[in-house]
């Protein structure tokens, strides 16, 4: 009995620092290249719509294949297609940082946010499995940590690596990691399936592809203006697609996106509040990434540094107001932490200009900082505590998908408010662009908080479902 209970202590501290390790990587995939932005349009040129692709290709290939992903998962082996997707990843990853041209490194992207959404749903799922039911909560706490950890120092790191190295090794860090967090899982991490669901493909396909046009549109537009052939065009096909998806969902026999959940009202305001949250979180780092370097001339990784106190506040403040959405609920914090988050960014888009001090940017960046944090917690927690514990696997995936595509969009669109007003061509330019931009943030951040005050006050479902697998052994050492 002794032995097998080190087995077991030893298998499951393989899937905490396995899948943790992973999943780390593939959230700071999303912010850490931002900061490395400048050097990558100083280096191989690219419009701010190329930028903004650099960005998007990622989160928009995370936000449509995540749910899929976790379905093959389940039917191919977790263990199998979770290592899959490291090894793309890592390939991915070597091609971002090879990349000649801003479009390879777009395309590089597109798949490297592939790996992303395959290694993301399953490192909880094999991560829950490997524990008893009694400490899946503080696992997946510890496991959200990681999340905010990725987020926290994101812009640092990406800062550091672009100003000591280069842009570059932002990439070929992940390689190595990658490939032995694979070859690792594959000796020490459990094989294990789940229900045999059927995939959503035509799905998958209207909202990408719909996704993709919309997104098309509202870049290109910067370039060829909003009544260009090729404008109209795209975003009335994205249009299109996208009511094909809800009409096709409404009678698919395995939907990805269960319209039902919809007909829940907490569950679907606090999804719209997850959408604009995330939009809002990382559109106002895609801004002040730019308006840092190009706009008041600091370093990447000076840069970096000067988002501590936005990123910074979600170690003290995040746990806190999870604890508390227990007592009070979780839909004041959600309100007024989003409401903090769209003063402290109206704050900013009125006093920033080209010669503005940072020290007068501290505030209302902790301010928006701590508001964001007290959101981010308990968004996802009104959303999934609003639906039947059988259900919570779809509805986690679904807030998952719409938060990446809620940063997808609120990037493209406030990019295009950036590009009406001012450019990167000069420190004026860039000031001139990020203030009405970055009003837009505020609004989308108000707006959430707006639908998050038709949530549900207090938390119904207390624990996560205990996942249906069957678990094998894992292959031998």
């Amino acid at each position: 009995m002794d032995s097998i209970a080190v087995m077991s202590r030893s298998r499951s501290a393989w899937a905490l620092v396995l899948t943790s390790a992973a999943f780390f990587m593939g959230a700071l995939d999303s912010l850490v290249v931002i900061t490395a932005l400048p050097a990558v349009h100083r280096e191989i040129g690219g419009s701010l719509s190329s930028l903004e692709w650099t960005v998007n290709a990622y989160t928009v290939a995370v936000a449509a294949g995540i749910i899929t992903a976790a379905a093959i998962g389940d039917r191919l082996g977790r263990r199998r297609v979770y290592i899959v997707g490291l090894y793309l990843f890592s390939a991915a990853s070597a091609a971002c940082a090879l990349a000649p041209s801003v479009d390879v490194l777009i395309a590089a992207r597109a798949v490297q946010g592939l790996g992303a959404a395959i290694i993301t749903p399953l490192s909880l799922t094999i991560l829950t499995s490997a524990f008893p039911a009694s400490r899946r909560g503080a696992i997946v706490g510890a496991w959200g940590g990681i999340g905010g950890l990725a987020v926290a120092i994101g812009p640092m790191i990406g800062g550091a690596v672009t100003q000591g190295l280069s842009w570059h090794w932002i990439f070929w860090i992940n390689v190595p990691i990658g490939i032995a967090a694979a070859v690792l899982s594959g000796m020490r991490l459990p094989e294990s399936r789940g229900a045999q669901t059927r995939l959503d493909i035509p799905g998958l396909a209207f909202v990408t592809v719909g996704a993709v046009s919309l997104l098309w549109g509202l870049i290109r537009s910067t370039d060829v203006g909003w009544t260009s052939n090729e404008v109209l065009i795209a975003i009335g096909l994205g249009a299109l697609l996208m009511i094909g998806f809800v009409l096709w969902e409404s009678r698919a026999p395995a939907p990805m996106l269960p319209l039902r959940l919809l007909t829940i009202r907490p569950f679907a305001t606090a999804s719209g509040t997850a959408f604009l949250m995330s939009g809002s979180i990382m559109s106002a780092a895609f801004l002040a990434s730019q308006f840092f370097q190009f706009g008041l001339g600091y370093s990447p990784f000076d840069t970096g540094l000067r988002f501590l106190p936005w990123t910074g506040t979600a170690f003290i403040v995040a746990p806190i107001a999870g604890r508390l959405s227990d007592r009070i609920g979780t839909r004041p914090l959600m309100v007024v932490g989003l409401l903090m988050n769209a003063t402290g960014l109206a704050w900013m888009s009125q006093i920033a200009g080209a010669g503005v001090g940072y020290g007068q940017l501290v505030l209302p960046l902790i301010l928006g900082g701590v508001g964001v944090s007290m959101a981010l917690p308990t968004t996802p927690t009104a959303a999934l505590s609003a639906v039947p514990v059988t259900d919570l696997g779809k509805a986690s995936g679904v807030i998952n998908m719409l938060q990446r595509f809620g940063a997808a969009f609120a990037i493209a669109v406030v990019a295009a408010v950036f590009a009406a007003s001012g450019h990167l061509g000069s420190a004026a330019g860039v000031s001139a662009g990020f203030k009405p931009a970055t009003a837009v943030v505020a609004g989308m951040s108000a707006l959430g908080a707006v639908l998050a005050l038709a949530t549900a006050g207090r938390p119904r479902v207390k624990a996560l479902a205990p996942p249906d697998m069957e678990i094998q052994e894992p292959a031998a050492a």
